[in-house]
């Protein structure tokens, strides 16, 4: 888990009390270098110019909500290896769905955290 910790980290996110709220709880589990933007577009935009190991983003946003964004993510070959976490208050698994088969493929279910050889059973 540590050497995600030192990779960055974005969070998306058009309001900013859930923004303060997920940058606080980041930097608790020891992240250091925390961006925010406020919707899919300027996401992208911060994407193209800096590669973040981890983009934390909500579904609902305007003008580009974060599945946009993620079909934009995976469309791009420049950037489309990097890990997001999509966020809602919806309850709604059709969401669910669509972001695991974006852009007509099944997406990769990674670990956030890949296990380790000295991990305790």
């Amino acid at each position: 888990m540590a050497a995600y910790l030192t990779k960055p980290v974005l969070v998306v996110d058009d309001s900013q009390t859930t923004v303060r709220v997920v940058r606080s709880l980041l930097a608790r589990i020891g992240f250091k270098d925390i961006d925010d933007a406020s919707n899919g577009m300027a996401a992208l935009a911060k994407m193209i110019e800096k590669p973040y190991g981890i983009v934390i983003a909500d579904w609902n946003m305007e003008p580009m909500s974060g599945y946009e964004l993620l079909k934009q993510v995976r469309a791009d070959s420049r950037i489309a290896g990097t890990r997001l976490i999509l966020m809602t208050a919806e309850l709604n698994a059709s969401h669910v769905i669509a972001a695991t088969t974006s852009c007509g493929r099944r997406s990769k279910r990674h670990s956030l955290f890949p296990a380790t050889s000295n991990r305790a059973s």
